[in-house]
């Protein structure tokens, strides 16, 4: 399915046809499969273009069944002599299908995707690609990929096939020829934006070859040309948006706060500890900022119980002595909960007046704290989202706070400082980052960087065994258990779907629960749950009715369970170093000892190497370099944590020098043509424009 430049049909019409016709101007493309593809952020012919492989499978070569490698993706031409579904449990289908290729039979395995079997009858000739397994004397492929094929001359002249992020209901295959119809349809209407001079500069691809060879390349070489020119486009783009945001930011004139006075000063007098040296350090950055006429646009990076929250809280204290209401914001009900009990300890003996606002309150209740809001009785408030919503309005907000900022989107966050004049923003992440990174990657916000931990904070033991010690983690568990302790248990990374995340969820809670600790109480958490019933589970694990939480990774941040000092992460193996790290920091919140148990077998140096780096250090940022210099595949973050565009190709730890490359042209460009009004550079100006667009209200070019 190699598509050549050649094939595509250029219409000098096609332009403006593009730009009015939909998804369902596509071959195949009806209501239901327009709202699949949105699931993958797909709604225009632009983002489906723009929807890129997410590796490739080279079929040039289809083996023979007594060729294939045990443990190796490979590629297998047959006729199906048989299809049945197994259900060995509830919530779970196999689909199994015999394969004959003429002289042997392998099974051709899919979880999960019981209509598989209507579209592969017996007598149907399909070719598989898929991860080998042999075992019992029977050779298995798990299915990646798989099409139906019509004409069997099509077999070996498949070539370098794109592999896509696809969800459920939507086939790799189809997917695959709905991009082709999209191309050959709309690829003229793509635009190139990159002056000419830059595209000679670094050898890159015009903008429609670019597009048409990242999706059918001809081989692995002309799609690694493809990725770089679209990395680099990616990447000036974002560089350029980040440097117009913070040349934006650095003239907004915004609210004067007052120099630290009595209040400020008691409480500081009050906290039962003495700030660490980085806690002091950051606060000043703060506090100058908030004392200075330019609006406040900083963010705390801290690791894991560095004490951000309580700079977060002499800030808030410090808007107040000023005569402004101040507000944070935090995800999840359970966190905002904690800080709100945590801030009315600190500030009530002061007079400050603190409450709490979430979306599961009684209206009455929320009717009141919403008055009192308005009206001014209240100096501090926390809550979640229902702290955006329009009947929220303050007499007069000074100093708006997020925490885990990554987990709400921009527009939120910007609902949320649209409630005062100006007001100065303050963003915390428990993310790490390394130092090389921060200011590229969060160039439009001032950084403050905690890297101290309080002095006699415990750390973390961590230790990495494999599976034939399991035995011992149990009796580990069940003693810290009966010593009143609770644990979590996260279970193994499914790559295949979210769905089939939850099936092992589900299953390593049963199996908890029944066969191994059936004298203790096991709950669960995943992604699907409603926010309220994931609430209602962490409420009963903070309060110890749930001795074992088992879960997916949706436990990573934001949750403080004291109590909790085991954290077990099966198929540790599987996960990035900054998500270990994450994960690691749900415990050691309390004054017992704390440990973090990795189980893995590792087949790679690289993933040996991630395993001794967790057991080696507890220091995020440490963690963080190390992540830069091994680098496996996967993300390291998203951008998406610092409110920015998402990248749809280009890897930040991975693309560092193009990352470079690119900020150094940004910056170049902007000093030559500040509002990228030149000719040359309108098209890139109306590209950064729409990638920012959802930022738009704090960014304009004028």
């Amino acid at each position: 399915m190699v598509l050549y430049m050649d094939s595509v049909n250029k219409s000098p019409d096609r332009c403006k046809k593009a730009a009015s016709s939909g998804l369902q101007t596509l071959k195949g493309v009806g209501p239901k499969r327009v709202r699949l593809l949105s699931r993958l952020g797909i709604h225009t012919i632009e983002e489906l273009l723009y929807h890129f492989p997410r590796k490739y499978e080279d079929r040039s070569l289809v083996k023979k069944i007594y060729q294939l490698q045990n443990g190796e993706t490979e590629t297998l031409f047959g006729m199906v002599t048989g299809v049945r579904d197994i259900r060995p449990r509830r919530g779970m289908t196999i689909t199994k299908a015999a394969l004959y290729d003429g002289a042997a039979t392998a099974y051709a395995v899919w979880f999960n995707q019981p209509y598989i079997k209507k579209q592969i009858n017996k007598g149907k000739k399909i070719i598989v690609t898929g991860k080998v397994d042999r075992k019992y004397g029977e050779i298995q492929l798990a299915v990646s990929d798989y099409e139906v094929i019509e004409n069997e001359e099509a077999v070996n002249g498949a070539g370098v096939v794109p592999v896509y992020p696809a969800t459920e209901g939507l086939q790799p295959r189809t997917l695959r020829l709905i991009i082709k119809d999209a191309l050959e349809q709309h690829l003229d209407s793509v635009e190139e934006f990159l002056p000419s001079d830059m595209l000679e500069k670094y050898n890159l691809l015009p903008i429609d070859r670019a597009i048409c060879s990242i999706h059918f390349p001809m081989d692995l070489d002309e799609a690694q040309k493809a990725r770089h020119r679209l990395v680099f486009e990616e990447l000036l783009v974002l560089q350029t948006g980040i440097c117009m945001l913070r040349g934006t930011a650095s003239q907004t004139v915004g609210i004067c706060h007052k120099k630290n006075g009595p209040l400020t000063a008691e409480f500081m007098r009050r906290l039962p500890y003495k700030m660490t040296g980085a806690q002091e350090r950051v606060l000043n950055e703060v506090s100058r900022d908030m004392e200075s006429k330019k609006t406040m646009n900083r963010l705390i990076q801290g690791d894991v119980g560095s004490g951000k929250t309580v700079v977060a809280a002499a800030a808030l204290v410090k808007t107040v002595e000023s005569g402004y209401q101040g507000v944070m914001m935090a995800p999840t009900e359970i966190l905002a909960t904690q800080h709100a009990e945590g801030l009315m300890e600190m500030l009530g003996p002061l007079g400050v007046q603190a409450a709490l606002l979430t979306g599961s309150m009684g209206k009455k209740e929320k009717e009141g704290v919403i008055q009192d809001i308005r009206e001014g009785r209240i100096d501090v408030v926390v809550g979640t989202h229902a702290l955006i919503q329009d009947e929220v309005a303050f007499q007069k907000l000074g100093l708006a706070v997020t925490d885990e900022q990554h987990r709400f989107g921009v527009k939120q966050r910007a609902k949320l400082r649209d409630k005062g004049q100006k007001p100065d923003i303050l963003v915390m992440t428990a993310t790490p980052i390394p130092r090389t990174l921060a200011l590229t990657v969060y160039g439009d916000l001032d950084i403050s960087v905690i890297d101290e931990l309080p002095p006699g904070r415990r750390e973390i033991k961590t230790y990495w065994i494999t599976d034939s010690e399991k035995q011992r983690i149990y009796k580990f568990i069940r003693e810290q258990v009966k010593q009143g302790r609770q644990v979590y248990y996260v279970c193994p990374l499914v790559e295949e779907s979210e769905k089939m995340d939850i099936s092992a969820a589900l299953e390593l809670a049963g199996l908890l629960q029944s066969d191994i600790f059936p004298d203790f109480q096991v709950g669960l958490m995943h992604g699907r749950l409603k926010q309220e019933a994931k609430d209602l589970v962490m409420k009963a694990f903070k309060q110890g009715s749930i001795n074992i939480l088992a879960a997916t990774t949706v436990i990573e941040v934001g949750i403080n369970v004291p109590n909790a000092t085991v954290m077990v992460i099966e198929n540790a193996d599987r996960f990035g170093l900054a998500q270990l790290h994450q994960l690691r920091g749900r415990v050691g919140r309390g004054a017992h000892q704390s440990y973090c148990i990795l189980i893995a077998n590792p087949a790679t140096d690289e993933g040996k190497a991630r395993m001794d780096i967790m057991t080696r250090t507890n220091d995020g940022f440490l963690i963080a370099d190390e992540d830069l210099k091994l680098r496996g595949p996967g993300e390291f973050f998203g951008v998406r944590q610092s409110g920015l565009p998402d990248l749809k190709i280009a890897d930040i730890i991975r693309d560092i020098k193009t990352l470079s490359t690119a900020r150094d042209e940004a910056i170049a460009l902007l000093r030559r043509d500040p509002c990228l009004r030149l000719p040359e550079n309108i098209k890139l100006r109306e590209k950064v424009m729409a990638r920012f667009r959802e930022t738009d209200n704090y960014f304009s070019i004028s």
